[in-house]
């Protein structure tokens, strides 16, 4: 979990996505950008969510976010957004507890870490 800049409530890393990288590509991305989280991506969607995106205090932007899995393989110290955010690493279920949005909380609350990405290792 990292804070957003603006108002540094806890949230998943996010962000828009990047031409020629798939959605999960994108969101591996962007944790490693805002989180310091190194790993594999999973290109299996765990569910989404909206909320909209102050971009100015007069225009909110409605986003829909796809939450991708990421198996992490190191979590690093030194990162770009280091000194914008804070970052806790905990349980999904703790993590529902810490997020506003209901149907965020529903993702987390159902996920199971120890289920995503057993194909890889398996096959």
């Amino acid at each position: 979990m990292i804070t957003s800049r603006g108002t540094g409530r806890w949230i998943l890393p996010k962000g828009w996505p990047i031409p020629g990288r798939s959605l999960a590509e994108s969101a591996a991305i962007e944790a490693w950008e805002e989180a310091g989280v190194r790993g594999v991506p999973v290109d299996n969607c765990l569910g989404e969510f909206t909320y909209d995106k102050w971009r100015s205090e007069l225009s909110p932007v409605p986003c829909v976010v796809r939450v991708y899995p990421v198996i992490v393989t190191a979590l690093q110290d030194e990162f770009p957004e280091r000194h914008q955010r804070q970052r806790a690493w905990t349980s999904p279920r703790k993590a529902a507890g810490l997020v506003q949005e209901k149907a965020l909380k529903k993702i987390l609350t159902r996920f199971d870490p120890d289920g995503i990405g057993s194909e890889l290792f398996n096959s």
